[in-house]
């Protein structure tokens, strides 16, 4: 079978290619830090263990698509109290943060069209924009500052004709900064 072109160019995740060396080196004793894949560091809530195991249903059934009434209403009230209005039509619920960045760009790019991201980003950014067929234009942040976003000159010297949006994704991955 002969790969798509796209599929050619999507940058492999340098997480992905490091993870066999680290299982490796775990094996021969050596003590491993992980700083990759994000994986929850605090117990699970007692709560939710207790229901998973008073389970009884014999098949776990998907949820509906845009997300469940109550979680949606919980959203419209948690940013009603920032003094954001919004319905529950205006929310779309995803199964994770990579899922709603694709869409994301993919909603506000054309092909070949541009979206301005701070670096450092998480390196998917790169596969997801290869997906879409369209570039990222990286605005450099540096770590002396916290990463803060650069001023405003230093983001207009990058608007051109095929930019379509700023992506904040906050906390920034793999920076943690807070936009």
């Amino acid at each position: 079978m002969k790969l798509s072109k796209r599929a050619l160019e999507i940058q492999a995740s340098p997480i992905r290619k490091l993870m066999p060396h680290a299982v490796d080196a775990k094996s021969r004793g050596i003590k491993v830090y992980h700083l990759n894949i994000g994986q929850p560091d605090i117990p699970t809530p007692p709560q939710m263990m207790k229901v998973y195991h008073e389970f009884s249903e014999k098949v776990l059934a998907y949820g509906p698509s845009q997300g469940l009434e109550v979680y949606q209403q919980g959203l419209v009230h948690y940013y009603k109290r920032l003094g954001i209005s919004l319905d529950t039509k205006d929310i779309i619920v995803t199964t994770a943060g990579s899922e709603a960045v694709t869409f994301a760009m993919m909603v506000a790019a054309n092909e070949g069209d541009e979206i301005i991201v701070p670096e450092p980003f998480y390196t998917n950014y790169n596969g997801f924009a290869t997906m879409a067929s369209i570039k990222l234009q990286a605005i450099t942040t540096l770590a002396e500052n916290g990463f803060a976003l650069p001023n405003d000159e230093a983001f207009e010297a990058l608007i051109g004709p095929k930019t379509r949006a700023i992506m904040l994704c906050n906390p920034g991955n793999p920076t943690g900064a807070v936009y």
